[in-house]
C-alpha cells in the first residue's frame, strides 16, 4: 500500500476541497462547460488508486476529478482545464470530462469508456507489460448495451481489467430501484467475472478490497469487478439534485469518508493537514485564474489535409 493513514486523509481532503471550490465558484462563470463532482465518493478514488503500480492505467468518466487527483494529477492544471486555460491538463480543450495525463484517461460518454478501457487492457496483455487497467463506471452506466458486449469479450479474452462500479444509487436523478432490474453482481457473474462488493465509505475497507481484487487480477490475467456501494452528497452536475435535503444530510452524517477516517488521526495532525490542504487549494485556484487562455489560430493552407 502506498499511503499511511495521514496520507489517505490528506488525499481525500484534497479532493473534497477541490470539488467544493468548483461548486462554490461555478455560479461566478469561472469555469467552462459543465462539471460533475464526487463529493462523498472520495474514498473510492483514493482507496482503489492507492493500490496501483506506476505502469497501470486508469480510465475514468464524467465524474473524474477525484480519480485524477488521486492518481497524482496536478491540482492547478485541473482547475485551469476546467477554466479553459492553456495551462490546463489538455491545454484547456478537454474540460471537466475529457482528461489525459500519463496513464490516466477520462471521457464523458457513458458506457463508451468500457470498451476503450478493455482495449487498452488487451493491448497491455499482448505487449506482456504486466500492467492492469482500472475503469470506473457508475450504476447509471449499467443501462448501456455496450457494457455487456465488452464484458463478454473481456472475459472471453482474459483481459487484465478491473471494473469498479461506483454505485451511488441515483445515477443522474433516477433512483437505482427504478432503473435496474436484478442485481449488479449478477450482471458480472453472468460472464464468469468474479465480483467483490463493499458497502462502506471507509477508505481502509475499500483499499483492502481493491488490493485483493487487483492481486487476483495480476495472478490470473482475467477481469475482476469491484462494486462499491457509495453515496454522492452533491448534485449530478451543478444544481440538479432531486433528492430531499434531509436525505442527503443523513448520508453526510453516516457515510462521510472523512468523518469515518478522521478519528484515526490525532486532532493536531488533522488540523495541520486541513490548513495545508486549504492553502494548496486556494493557491492552485488563484494561480489558475491568472493563466492565459489557449491561442486558437486557423490552420494554414499547407496544414489542411486533402481528405
Amino acid at each position: 500500500m502506498g499511503m499511511d493513514e495521514a496520507g489517505l486523509y490528506r488525499a481525500m481532503l484534497r479532493i473534497r476541497r477541490f470539488e467544493e471550490t468548483v461548486l462554490e465558484n461555478f455560479p461566478r462563470g469561472v469555469f467552462s462547460g459543465t462539471t460533475h463532482t464526487c463529493l462523498g465518493q472520495e474514498a473510492d478514488a483514493v482507496g482503489v488508486i492507492d493500490c496501483l503500480d506506476e505502469a497501470d492505467l486508469v480510465f475514468s468518466n464524467h465524474r473524474g476529478h477525484g480519480h485524477f487527483l488521486a492518481y497524482g494529477g496536478d491540482m492547478r492544471r485541473l482547475f485551469a482545464e476546467l477554466m479553459g486555460r492553456a495551462s490546463g491538463v489538455c491545454g484547456g480543450r478537454g474540460g471537466s470530462q475529457h482528461l489525459h495525463w500519463r496513464g490516466f484517461y477520462s471521457n464523458g460518454v457513458q458506457g463508451g469508456i468500457l470498451p476503450a478501457a478493455a482495449g487498452m487492457a488487451l493491448a497491455e496483455k499482448l505487449k506482456g507489460s504486466g500492467a492492469v487497467t482500472v475503469v470506473f463506471i457508475g450504476d447509471g452506466t449499467l443501462g448501456e448495451g455496450v457494457v455487456y458486449e465488452t464484458l463478454n469479450l473481456a472475459a472471453l479474452w482474459g483481459v487484465p481489467l478491473l471494473v469498479v462500479v461506483e454505485n451511488n444509487r441515483i445515477a443522474q436523478t433516477t433512483p437505482l430501484e427504478l432503473a435496474l432490474a436484478g442485481s449488479i453482481p449478477a450482471r458480472f457473474a453472468a460472464f464468469g467475472i468474479p465480483v467483490t462488493e463493499v458497502d462502506s465509505s471507509d477508505v481502509l475497507e475499500i483499499r483492502a478490497a481493491a488490493a485483493a481484487a487487483l492481486d487476483r487480477l495480476r495472478q490470473g490475467q482475467a477481469p475482476q469487478a469491484l462494486v462499491l456501494h457509495t453515496c454522492r452528497f452533491g448534485p449530478h452536475s451543478k444544481g440538479d439534485d432531486t433528492r430531499p435535503p434531509d436525505q442527503v444530510e443523513r448520508l453526510r452524517r453516516s457515510r462521510d469518508p472523512l468523518l469515518i477516517h478522521a478519528p484515526r488521526l490525532e486532532q493536531a495532525l488533522r488540523s495541520r493537514l486541513q490548513a495545508a490542504v486549504e492553502q494548496e487549494v486556494r493557491q492552485a485556484f488563484d494561480l489558475a485564474l491568472q493563466d492565459e487562455p489557449p491561442v486558437l489560430e486557423p490552420a494554414s493552407s499547407s496544414e489542411v489535409q486533402p481528405w
